[in-house]
């Protein structure tokens, strides 16, 4: 079973405001309250989806073990409780790949490793769902963001590498596109209104891969 939990909460970003071909800094405005969710599924249960239509996914912790004894807990014995320091270090990365900057994810907890198989395992995700822009700019090209006259642009998420072999793939060899797991961490440094997607800007986190920058954005109203 999951428990799904929403709450409210608000999301202040750096922001900046586009005037007479500069770039100004701006106070943040206050952002409108998005739906903030945990969800926690059992290793039992295969397959979890998260969906949301006309917002975009992004995820702000996530975790593949267990820790605490009370949490998918009915039915299982003692001994495959006692173990609170289970984590597989590789739980943020795994779930951000397939989920971040998109309205509908699927994590398969078939294929995410455990720490230790005498523990009953479960997978806890905490993420937002942001009524957001999703801007997709090929490698060596520049990524325009726009809103309309008088708003400022709000950034939640950033990333400069390849998540999938399908997105910019025309015309590029099968070896250029095969590392569906390149992500600079870099990438959330830069908010400006024109970025260019390239090495020079957010260096080279996988060589040999050709990649893309992924922006998810806002357009608010300053107060």
């Amino acid at each position: 079973a999951f428990i799904l939990h929403y709450t409210f909460t608000l999301l202040h970003y750096y922001t900046f405001i586009f005037i007479s071909g500069f770039i100004r800094a701006q106070v943040p405005p206050p952002v409108t309250p998005i739906s903030t969710g945990r969800v926690v599924t059992s290793n039992g249960l295969s397959v979890h989806r998260l969906s949301y239509e006309g917002q975009v996914i992004v995820v702000s912790w996530a975790n593949y073990g267990r820790r605490d004894k009370t949490t998918c807990s009915h039915g299982r014995p003692v001994s495959q409780l006692q173990n609170v320091h289970c984590t597989w270090s590789g739980s943020m990365n795994y779930v951000t790949t397939r989920c971040n900057g998109t309205n509908m994810c699927e994590i398969n907890t078939n294929m995410v490793c455990t720490c230790d198989p005498s523990v009953c395992t479960y997978l806890d995700i905490t993420f937002t769902c942001v009524p957001a822009i999703h801007s997709v700019t090929c490698q060596e090209s520049q990524a325009n963001l726009q809103c309309g006259e008088g708003q400022v642009i709000v950034v939640s998420w950033v990333n400069y590498g390849r998540r999938d072999n399908t997105t910019c793939s025309h015309g590029r060899p099968v070896s250029q596109i095969q590392n569906v797991h390149c992500s600079s961490p870099s990438s959330a440094e830069y908010n400006n209104c024109t970025v260019g997607a390239s090495n020079t800007v957010f260096g080279d986190p996988c060589g040999g891969t050709y990649k893309y920058l992924e922006v998810v954005y806002d357009c608010q109203d300053p107060e």
